[in-house]
């Protein structure tokens, strides 16, 4: 998902920066709204294990630094509760099924035009390489390997239970609008800046919460 928007994306700094980091570190009470479209729930697994299949991936892209996004990720998740690790393996050898085993390919059938797409029955996070070249093409100036970050966390959020999207800009989990008129929020009524990206790249203090909510993994009183 996350198509909207990311073609056009500028190099320049959001005039609200400071705002933005405010509302990546902490998540203030009443923030926590979604799109409704989806209903968070436990982790696919006690312990997930994302196995990074590295073929098929844009030439511009490594595995290594593939691998280090899916990592980053996982990390950034980690403070919802549930372990995860994350492994590199060529997809002939990766041994679909196991246990809490997410496997990350490289997929355009698999992302079903999408940047990316999590399918938590068939347990795969796809990634469209021909996304991301039409990205390269129409604004090669932009840094990919952060909307790469931005895709795999976003889509790796719902494998840890994060199902619905948010209606807070600033988050990972978010989308910008619904298709029907209706924006995302940004604290204190703020506007979008037009081809600026303002989405974290990671998971924020409201991902986590209702990370931690979905899973009870949060602080009981």
């Amino acid at each position: 998902m996350l198509l909207s928007a990311v073609l056009s994306l500028s190099a320049g700094a959001s005039p609200s920066a400071s705002l933005r980091e405010q509302e990546i570190a902490q998540c203030l009470p009443g923030e926590l709204q979604t799109w409704g479209d989806g209903r968070d729930r436990p982790a696919a697994a006690a312990a997930l294990n994302f196995v990074l299949e590295p073929e098929g991936a844009p030439a511009w892209f490594d595995a290594a630094t593939v691998l280090l996004a899916v990592r980053t990720a996982a990390k950034a998740w980690s403070p919802c509760g549930v372990a995860a690790q994350v492994t590199l393996t060529p997809s002939a050898t990766a041994h679909a099924g196991a246990a809490g085993m997410v496997r990350v390919v490289w997929s355009e059938a698999g992302s079903a035009g999408n940047m990316g797409l999590a399918n938590l029955s068939q347990k795969t996070l796809s990634l469209n390489p021909a996304m991301f070249a039409l990205l390269r093409k129409v604004n090669p100036q932009h840094d990919a390997r952060e909307t790469l970050q931005m895709v795999v966390s976003h889509e790796m959020g719902h494998f840890f239970g994060v199902m619905a999207h948010s209606r807070r800009c600033v988050d990972v989990t978010s989308y910008y609008n619904d298709g029907k008129g209706q924006t995302c929020s940004i604290r204190g009524g703020g506007k979008l800046t037009p081809g600026v990206e303002y989405r974290s790249t990671l998971p924020t203090a409201c991902d986590i919460a209702r990370c931690k909510a979905a899973n009870g993994t949060g602080e009981r009183p």
